[in-house]
């Protein structure tokens, strides 16, 4: 029998990929399930993109193989969009690099900065994929509490007391997934001081930047960051073309250059059309963004009337397309309660554990569902007392 590589004793099947085939299974069972967990936005892309990309399906050579560093365009309206909505200024040409999703991006940035046997700060609660890479590359993930009482940002003095030999990269996100916390100025400020004061490579993924969010900030907008500093950023929640896989990488040009040394021997480029779509979009006018993040108001406050049909607690000033709310006291573990939702009520959200051991006491809701489906849930936890116990009923 032909054994797996030792990477793979490191890391587990994906929560999220395991969790919707046991929700598939409920469905194609007859269950009127309604997804919850996943933020997979819902919502088209603009025509306006559409078209381009329809459109650019005629040009010459766009069925051709693709430069490694993506279209000279591209990259030079990611430097524009960087410098109008953060004040960020990039060279074009040397400290912006498209990528599939900035999903690729975490794997080639380990790939290009980690040996074995290096350590790595990862958030906790966090985004899964920072701890998995780190473990399939061979380093050490490190996890470090993020608390709601510190407002989900690292204790930095601690962090420091307790030493960081062999610390070599550290991710932080804000604004924060899963809990939608965000940073401010003097917060970024905090994080570049300490990375270049302790000689680490600090990378900020900020896919959730223009989503319910009133001061989009770019840790690229702190000085001093130079050659210490990256940021990831992505098309997906945005522009609403998650399965399109834009991102993109900027920062440093040497430490870009080290990274494409992973990723063109990794792909052969991106798809033309879907180059050129990301340039329409990335080229959208003020009423894109505001009319997304009406939409998404809309849906958290009703997201929010589900939070305290459960009894739980949240942030109302929290961005991003999530909802990260506390179970109320006396509830069952947080996976326990996400599965008595998912078999008595048909709702699926996402356990506050899948993103670390901080999020034990936590779920997260996703605003990547439809007005009728929030009132469908609102209207299958009318009869539900608002505590941990989901079987409990009111008098009628």
């Amino acid at each position: 029998m032909i054994q797996t590589a030792d990477r793979l004793q490191e890391v587990q099947e994906y929560y999220f990929s395991r969790k919707l085939r046991e929700v598939r299974g409920l469905k194609e069972a007859g269950h009127p399930i309604l997804n919850m967990g996943i933020g997979s936005p819902d919502l088209p892309p603009s025509d306006e993109v559409l078209q381009t990309l329809k459109e650019s399906l005629e040009d010459p050579g766009a069925h051709q193989y693709q430069s490694y560093q993506g279209l000279p365009e591209l990259r030079q309206t990611i430097a524009d969009f960087y410098h109008k909505k953060f004040g960020v200024g990039l060279d074009a040409q040397t400290e912006v690099l498209p990528l599939m999703g900035s999903k690729e991006g975490i794997m080639h940035i380990s790939m290009a900065f980690l040996n074995p046997g290096d350590r790595v700060l990862i958030p906790d609660p966090g985004y899964p994929t920072y701890g998995s890479v780190t473990r399939l590359v061979g380093a050490e993930a490190i996890p470090y509490a993020l608390t709601e009482s510190n407002n989900w940002f690292p204790d930095l003095a601690a962090l420091e007391a307790g030493g960081l030999d062999g610390v070599k990269l550290m991710w932080v996100s804000y604004p924060h997934m899963p809990t939608g916390a965000v940073a401010t100025r003097q917060q970024l400020l905090e994080l570049v001081r300490f990375a270049r004061r302790n000689e680490i490579l600090l990378v900020n993924d900020n896919p959730y930047s223009f989503v319910l969010s009133r001061r989009p900030l770019s840790i690229l907008e702190i000085p001093d960051g130079q050659g210490n500093v990256l940021e990831l950023n992505s098309l997906s929640k945005t522009f609403n073309l998650a399965g399109w896989r834009v991102g993109m990488l900027l920062g440093d040009a040497k430490l870009l250059q080290a990274v494409l040394k992973v990723k063109s021997n990794m792909d052969s480029g991106m798809f033309y059309g879907i180059q050129k779509g990301a340039i329409a979009a990335l080229r959208s006018g003020s009423e894109w963004f505001d009319a997304l993040d009406e939409t998404y108001r809309v849906r958290r406050a009703g997201v929010f009337q589900i939070a305290d049909r459960l009894g739980c607690s949240y942030d109302p000033r929290a961005v991003g397309m999530f909802v990260w709310a506390r179970l109320p006291e006396g509830s069952p573990d947080s996976e326990t309660f996400v599965d008595q939702l998912l078999y008595e009520k048909h709702l699926f959200v996402a356990p506050g554990t899948v993103f670390g051991s901080q999020g034990e006491g936590y779920i997260r809701f996703s605003l990547c569902v439809p007005q009728e489906q929030i009132r469908e849930a609102l209207k299958r936890l009318e009869p539900a007392r608002a505590v941990g116990n989901l079987t409990k009923e009111t008098e009628r």
